[in-house]
């Protein structure tokens, strides 16, 4: 959400924003909805002064035994006029809200100008990819394995779902539970299990709702599964306010993820890459305002750590303005290599929301001492995407007779197996 003091004083400056954003000004219009809920407001506000005003003589009027019928009905004409004042006052607050709500985050200033992800900046690359001799699909490594299994998760969900058996199975747990480790033996994030499904109060405070409605799963009771674990973890601070001291609260949590993928129709529709529901180990961060930029520095390079210890060869970028998310106003994404592919894909994306879902949350710190409040600043990111990561590993680590290596970090999680191998499921 945006400040609307911030437009009033600085229209031009917010018209700007936008138009990185590719987008038309929108000050004229939101100044104009103010003007006209604001404009409400004190008419309201004078109506009940003059209504008091008039009280007060009727109470004189009683006491000396006058006859105050032509008071009580100026009294009844204003309370009549105040409640047509107080709808059309709300009126013009939730045509103000739905408006402020449908418009992105202003990109911070050094994010680079660009349309979509061909104008995004490479940053900087971590591992030499492996020089394979046809390198196979994770799909087709895990079919020959007899460890990923499509139709029999189409039978069951229908597209975009994927079953994994035995030793992928396996991994795909021993992945999870490495990052988790990771993250809160080292990197001091608090570990979180939180609800799956959420209400719409939720979803609205770190922006899902309402513009990306069409992209959720809602259930039949009115709550919405999540997308990521980003939405519940950001919000225990919702309608808070958080002593500075407190500050940063660090929290990870592994869960699945539900996505209905309806701006996605035709992409990524063989093997797991985009599925409409997966594992992901999601960081968040609640942080005073002056911290924002040196922590999403510092949750960046805790993704980019378990991708090097995973040994997987990575890209970091910043995305363009015409590339980044709602929520955002500035994005790192790490990309790692896909052999199958010959391409770098997307494995984590980590977020500087500034105080843009702390507004729409009512999120807020106090210093010590001080009466008043500032918004917090949120960011997230993935630390990192369990699936892609799982069939980066079968990419990157695939052997000519088909099996698959299991990096060192993760042979602890596995009972000491080094690889998966065709024939062994258990």
């Amino acid at each position: 959400m945006h400040d609307i003091r911030l437009i009033r004083e600085q229209a031009a400056v917010f018209d700007q924003a936008l138009k990185r954003r590719g987008l038309p000004a929108a000050s004229q219009e939101i100044l104009a909805l103010d003007t006209e809920r604001r404009t409400a407001q004190t008419s309201m506000q004078e109506l009940q002064a003059q209504r008091n005003d008039v009280s007060k003589k009727i109470g004189a009027l009683k006491s000396t035994g006058g006859n105050v019928d032509t008071l009580m009905q100026e009294v009844a004409a204003i309370k009549t006029k105040i409640a047509e004042l107080d709808e059309l006052e709300k009126q013009h607050g939730a045509k103000l809200e739905a408006l402020l709500s449908s418009l992105p985050n202003a990109p911070a200033h050094d994010v680079p100008q660009g349309k979509d992800e061909h104008d995004n900046k490479e940053l900087r690359r971590s591992g030499a990819a492996a020089d394979f001799h046809n390198p196979r699909q994770h799909f087709e490594l895990g079919e020959d394995l007899g460890l990923m299994d499509f139709a029999t998760a189409a039978k069951l969900s229908g597209a975009r779902f994927t079953l994994l058996k035995g030793p992928l199975a396996r991994l795909e747990r021993a992945l999870g539970n490495f990052m988790l480790d990771v993250h809160t033996s080292e990197f001091g994030y608090t570990e979180i299990s939180p609800p799956l499904m959420v209400t719409d109060k939720i979803m609205y405070g770190t922006a899902q709702l309402p513009k990306f409605a069409e992209d959720q799963f809602k259930t039949t009771s009115g709550l919405w599964l999540i997308p990521t674990a980003e939405v519940p973890l950001t919000n225990i601070v919702n309608d808070s306010i958080i002593n500075y001291d407190a500050l940063p609260l660090r929290l990870t949590a592994k869960t699945p993820c539900f996505r209905a993928e309806a701006g996605a129709a035709g992409k990524d529709t063989r093997g797991m890459l985009r599925q409409h529901q997966f594992y992901k180990v999601e960081m968040v961060s609640i942080v005073a305002p002056d911290k924002s930029e040196a922590e999403h520095e510092r949750m960046t390079e805790c993704a980019e750590t378990i991708l090097n210890r995973l040994q997987l060869p990575f890209r970091t970028i910043v995305l363009c303005t015409g590339d980044m998310g709602f929520a955002a106003r500035k994005t790192y994404d790490i990309e790692v290599w896909m052999p199958g592919q010959n391409t770098y894909r997307e494995i984590s994306s980590c977020s500087n929301c500034g105080d843009f879902q702390a507004r729409r949350m009512n999120a807020r710190f106090r210093m010590l001492g001080e009466k008043s409040t500032e918004f917090v600043h949120t960011l997230n990111g993935s630390g990192v995407a369990v699936g892609r990561c799982l069939i980066a590993l079968m990419e990157n680590f695939q052997q000519p007779d088909g099996s698959i290596i299991i990096p060192t970090v993760l042979r602890k999680y596995m009972d000491g197996m080094e690889r998966i191998e065709i024939g062994k499921v258990s």
